[in-house]
């Protein structure tokens, strides 16, 4: 064999691996897709017009941030209960119950009568929603090939992200009938997502001789034994810090008081980073399954940190932007690898529930944690510290994944019983 043809041959590797064949997606993961798409038009519906509701009860900005904090935190609060559901009734129940339990939830905080009220229906939709998370997070690890678990995870992320980008201009319009009306909107797409996963999911029930085959639910203990499960951990709570937790919080304060533009520029900023973060979920989930997961972490995790340590050394709008949009795209190209590896470890075989709510708590902490910390950062030292220090938190986690094993692996007729 000539040189020519093994350098030919060497590159018609790399490209098949660079450009898998696209297998048909399976009829629930589509579902799937049509439901997630439904929940993040109805959430985008009412994040706009929520904290300025609250304050329709006389209250400050204070309390009207508690509002939007509390959902987050009953969300961390209930994830091992949603998790230990998941094992005891299965996954479609306790999607479908915390779909309609967000639903009554935000419905009722239309007609909310006080702030009191608002407070208390909010938080109870936090606990519905931790619910449907964790639970639709198991179905597309049960539901997903593992072949295109990367491809249906990125697909899973674009339309969330899709949902999130139309809900808000959907919502400022139904805002100018009354600051009531999203809520409604909102509780109404729920139940509509609600309807076509209960009628249209194709599942076997976990009473039918099928399921009663499957392998035990996986313990958290096996899981944590797993280098690619406990480096997913890292990366969740670090993407969680930067990407909803300080991405939300600091980043509409740095361009107040650094860059010295006003709050269109905050939004402008993150309308760039959903730009970016889209653009890469186009083919990230795709590389996931061709290249591996854990070249897509480091990468991801890289740009991603060292694009949201630099947000905090600009001082012109061009540069934010430029900064922005990286981060955005860093985070694209972590997020379906990151799902697809926790789906390794757990494998198609056996339900996770409690496994991946613990994965999700992760995040949720982060989250919370995060604009805390960068927030006194920021007050004591400056905001280079806080994008700083939120950058080395990523950094951190792409350095645990550098000595984790690839969880990557040709699917064997373990996988069909709980392991890949």
């Amino acid at each position: 064999m000539t040189a020519d043809a093994r350098t030919s041959g060497t590159t018609s590797r790399i490209l098949a691996r660079l450009r898998p064949r696209r297998e048909k997606l399976p009829r629930d993961i589509k579902v799937m897709l049509a439901a997630a798409f439904l929940i993040a038009l109805g959430f985008g519906l009412v994040a706009p017009v929520l904290p300025q509701f609250a304050t329709t009860f006389g209250v400050g900005n204070t309390e009207a941030a508690v509002i939007v904090a509390i959902f987050a935190f009953m969300r961390l609060v209930f994830a091992p209960a949603g998790g230990a559901l998941i094992a005891r009734l299965g996954e479609r129940p306790v999607y479908v119950s915390g779909l309609l339990i967000v639903a009554a939830s935000t419905a009722a905080c239309a007609f909310a009568a006080n702030y009191w009220q608002l407070l208390l229906f909010r938080g109870l939709g936090g606990a519905g929603s931790v619910m449907f998370t964790v639970a639709s997070m198991a179905l597309v690890v049960r539901l997903a090939p593992p072949e295109s678990r990367g491809r249906v995870s990125g697909a899973y992320a674009s339309a969330f992200l899709i949902g999130n980008v139309c809900g808000p201009i959907v919502g400022g319009l139904l805002a100018g009938f009354g600051l009531r009306i999203p809520f409604l909107a909102y509780a109404a797409a729920l139940v509509v997502a609600a309807l076509v996963v209960q009628t249209q999911l194709s599942h076997q029930r976990r009473g039918s001789a099928a399921a009663r085959d499957r392998a035990p639910d996986m313990p958290f203990s096996e899981a944590l034994r797993e280098g690619a499960y406990r480096s997913a951990l890292a990366s969740s709570f670090a993407n969680g810090w930067a990407t909803f937790g300080v991405r939300m919080a600091t980043v509409p304060l740095f361009a107040a008081a650094a860059v010295g533009a006003g709050p269109e520029a905050a939004g402008l900023a993150l309308a760039v980073f959903a730009a970016g973060n889209a653009a890469a979920l186009t083919f990230s989930g795709r590389l996931a399954d061709s290249l591996g997961r854990k070249p897509m972490m480091l990468w991801g995790l890289a740009v991603a940190g060292l694009a949201t340590a630099g947000i905090g050394f600009t001082h012109d709008l061009p540069w934010f932007l430029a900064a922005s949009v990286l981060a955005g795209v860093g985070s694209g190209l972590l997020g379906p690898a990151q799902q697809a590896a926790v789906a390794d470890v757990i494998g198609n075989g056996r339900s996770g529930g409690k496994v991946l709510a613990v994965y999700q708590m992760t995040s949720d902490v982060g989250a919370i944690v995060g604009p805390v910390v960068a927030g006194l950062l920021a007050d004591r030292l400056g905001f280079e510290w806080a994008f700083g220090v939120t950058g080395g938190i990523l950094l951190a986690a792409a350095a645990a994944w550098l000595a984790t094993r690839e969880p990557l692996r040709p699917a064997t007729s373990g996988d069909l019983a709980g392991r890949d």
